[in-house]
């Protein structure tokens, strides 16, 4: 197995409840988010929060991105801050960009509100421009880009803004199976950028989802309990099954997806 340690406590969802008037939909959500460390490795994080459609996934995406508040209970991030609207990098699944600027003008936006950066914007906008393959589409607008032009603009976008944490909304929703790839390899990249960049995943796709975390947290209801609830969480470090490439055709991978899909 690949050595590791979880060290400091990046995100702590501690009693997250969340009801709309008498209507539970969320209830007692707990789980933290720990800096995985690996010898010689500058290593982030990959966490798949999974769930059945309709299990309450949208409702816990936005609490995680600080866009609403629970009803009881905190979502904490780097020791106690409670998380708002703006801490953490949010790529929805339909990848907003500003319809009425170029690509480049976005990103310029976006590195001038990173401080990290400051004077070095237009290098940095150039170099994840290249690495991401969208040099070309930067004096484009929007409606000019192809889906996964798009969906790499809005994670760059993200990036430069220079938040520790992404959270992506259904990132594999609606692509072939060739761009799904380039994806795929698209997150792998953006989580070993920095050793505390952590990418929190919320899907329904449970292969792609699985394939390319180190931990999974299962949303899904409890017998006689109201609301969804974190029914398990599994390391897939500790099964080697993280960081491996062609992890799709081993035993232990699939036997996961039939635990998984077992739990929902």
């Amino acid at each position: 197995m690949t050595e590791y340690t979880r060290k400091q406590q990046l995100l702590h969802a501690d009693n997250v409840c969340l009801s709309y008037g008498h209507k539970p939909v969320l209830h007692n959500i707990n789980f933290s988010i720990r800096n995985i460390v690996r010898p010689g490795v500058q290593q982030g994080q990959v966490v798949s929060l999974l769930g059945r459609s309709g299990i309450g996934k949208t409702q816990l995406f936005r609490l995680l991105a600080g866009l609403q508040q629970p009803t009881s209970g905190s979502i904490t991030i780097n020791g106690n801050k409670q998380v708002q609207a703006g801490d953490m990098g949010v790529v929805f699944q339909h990848y907003y960009l500003f319809e009425w600027k170029t690509i480049q003008q976005s990103l310029y936006m976006a590195a001038h509100q990173n401080p990290a950066i400051k004077g070095n914007e237009k290098a940095a906008v150039e170099k994840w421009a290249a690495d991401f393959d969208i040099t070309e589409a930067l004096p484009c607008y929007p409606h000019q880009l192809s889906g996964g032009q798009r969906q790499r603009a809005s994670i760059i976008q993200q990036l430069l803004k220079g938040s520790s944490f992404l959270l992506f909304d259904e990132p594999f929703s609606g692509l072939d199976v060739c761009v799904l790839d380039k994806v795929v390899n698209m997150l792998l990249q953006v989580s070993v950028s920095d050793e505390l960049k952590t990418l929190i995943i919320v899907s329904h796709d449970i292969e792609t989802s699985v394939a390319i975390s180190d931990t999974v947290f299962i949303l899904g209801k409890e017998p006689g309990e109201p609301g969804a609830t974190i029914k398990k969480e599994i390391d897939l470090i500790e099964r080697d099954l993280a960081w491996q490439k062609d992890i799709r055709r081993q035993k232990a991978f699939i036997d996961t997806l039939e635990e998984i899909k077992a739990t929902l």
